[in-house]
């Protein structure tokens, strides 16, 4: 039997070092995820981390940076919650000390109108009559997006919610 491997073509470390910056350009992106993409673009160790150097030094690549936006992306955009934004950034490999950056750049007060927002408009879609598995229901949403337990009781206690 023949193998039928679909052989890639491979870049030299210039081409990767170009396409590697227009795909830095187009959105903030981990160093971890720029360097799985020139191992698939196939370049040896050396050359990857030449290149990600290079992309540091020409600010196309800014961990800091990213970690940043995509916590604001993430809370702003999708409604997560900071465990979420943060189980999200342990994913792209992005160190403790620019995670709690991170977090720490998304406003207390935002933060907290942002859960209570969801809290909301998940209220009004539940289906639920018994007020304590209405609660339980809010909760389990709330917490599935990320969002501090202790939080989320302050804001169904604050709001009564699953009272209604």
């Amino acid at each position: 039997m023949e193998e039928n491997k679909v052989q890639k073509k491979k870049l030299t470390p210039q081409q990767a070092q170009l396409k590697a910056e227009s795909y830095c350009a187009y959105q903030e992106r981990a160093q971890q995820e720029v360097r799985n993409k020139l191992y698939d673009w196939g370049l040896h160790q050396a050359d990857v981390e030449n290149i990600i150097s290079e992309l540091i030094t020409g600010n196309f690549l800014n961990e800091e940076r990213f970690a940043k936006a995509y916590a604001q992306g993430k809370f702003r955009m999708k409604g997560w919650g900071k465990i979420k934004i943060k189980q999200g950034l342990k994913f792209k490999q992005v160190s403790d000390p620019l995670i709690k950056l991170a977090l720490s750049s998304i406003n207390p007060e935002e933060y907290y109108e942002k859960l209570t927002e969801v809290l909301e408009r998940k209220n009004q879609q539940l289906q639920e009559n018994d007020p304590f598995k209405r609660r339980h229901k809010l909760i389990q949403y709330a917490f599935g997006r990320g969002f501090e337990q202790s939080l989320i009781w302050e804001i169904l206690a604050d709001k009564s919610l699953a009272e209604d």
